[in-house]
Parts: C-alpha cells; structure tokens; sequence
C-alpha cells in the first residue's frame, strides 16, 4: 500500500490531508484487497481480465492459456497498485487523474460508504431523478449506453488489457513461459507513456463493448 500512499505524502504537505485523501483512495480499492479463504478480491478484475483479452485478442489469450497463465496472475501488481510501478511518478499522477476523471460517476461516493452498496443503490433509487451523461466522465458515458445488466468492467482492466495488447508481438514471439511473460512486463516498468496506455484503452472498451454485443 506504500505505492498507492507516497503520492499523498510527496504533494500533501498536511499528513491529515494526506491520511484522509490516502484513506478514500482504500475505500474505492478496498475489493481488490479483500480475502476469503477461496479468493483474494483482484482476482475478480484478474478474470474480468482474461474475459476481455479473450475477446479482442484471442491469439493472445490463447497463448497465455497454452503457458498456464490463463489466471493472468502476472498482472496482479499493476491491478494492485494502480500501474504506480509501470508508469513513471509524473506519469502514474497523470494516469490516475485521467481515470478517475473518465470513470467519474456523481453516485460513486455513497458506494464508499462503510453501509455498502445495497444502501448507496437504495439512496440512489429515492431520489428518482436519473443522473444526466453529461454528469459523468466519458468511459461512464459509453457504459450507460449499453444495455447490459452487468456491472461495468473498471477502466483499470482495460488499461491492463491495452499494455498486454501493445506488447502483445512480443509476448507472443518471445514468451515461452510464464517467467518470460514477466520479464517482458517487467522490463517495461517506468517506460510505458499514460496517455498511449488511456488511448488504448478506450479503443478496446468500444471493441469489447462492440464484440460482446455480437456473441
């Protein structure tokens, strides 16, 4: 959790400011941090993942699979610490703000309430006015377009899925394991540019969103 804390620490000057900004920041990731005895809570956005490059890259799931990495376990960090180790200081500040600014929902502060989703659905229902597009970031805006009554994939899936699909030549001619597959991931830590990586992730949601619709 230090990743996702030192940029409080580093632009805050007050440690109160910094605490309680760092503290809304767990709220909003605390899934990925939640553990069962079957599951820990990323592997939820690991299989989201797997489900998305199966679709708009399936030789290279298929690749993935023929390794044994099929889990995509080896996207655990970037999931867990928002690509802070992948992008560069400036560059992770600059990727979290874009995100956070496309997935923008007004409702979204009541879900990090610690009463949980069932109430922030049931304070949002009361007031039976249905929030405009234009209050919501643009990522928000393409998922109230669909019709799907799934919940929608986080931005940071497909951000995952848009680094695996711009490496995707060579992990497929390089990889032939899985410690391969890590290496190559690893080697591009602090060189990937943010706005390529938000780019391409858009295209993808719009190829997801276009190819789901069709199976």
């Amino acid at each position: 959790m230090s990743d996702l804390c030192s940029p409080m620490i580093i632009l805050l000057e007050d440690e109160a400011d910094a605490f309680w900004c760092f503290e809304r920041l767990m709220r909003r990731l605390r899934g990925n941090f939640r553990y069962t005895k079957n599951s820990v809570g990323v592997e939820t956005q690991l299989g989201y993942l797997a489900a998305v490059t199966q679709v708009i890259d399936p030789k290279l799931h298929h690749h993935f699979e023929t390794l044994g990495g099929g889990n995509y376990v080896f996207a655990f960090r970037m999931l867990m610490v928002l690509f802070r180790r992948e992008f560069s200081f400036c560059d992770s500040l600059y990727l979290w703000e874009m995100m956070w600014a496309l997935e923008y929902d007004p409702n979204l502060f009541s879900l990090y309430e610690e009463l949980g989703s069932r109430t922030a659905k049931a304070v949002g229902s009361n007031k039976g006015k249905p929030k405009s597009k234009r209050q919501c970031g643009k990522y928000e805006r393409e998922n109230m377009k669909t019709k799907s009554s799934d919940a929608p994939l986080p931005i940071a899936v497909f951000l995952v899925a848009s680094v695996l699909k711009d490496k995707s030549s060579k992990l497929l001619h390089e990889a032939r394991g899985l410690d391969d597959v890590v290496k190559i991931l690893n080697d591009m830590t602090g060189n990937l540019d943010a706005k390529k990586a938000c780019i391409g992730a858009l295209k993808l949601h719009k190829k997801y969103l276009r190819k789901a619709k069709k199976t």
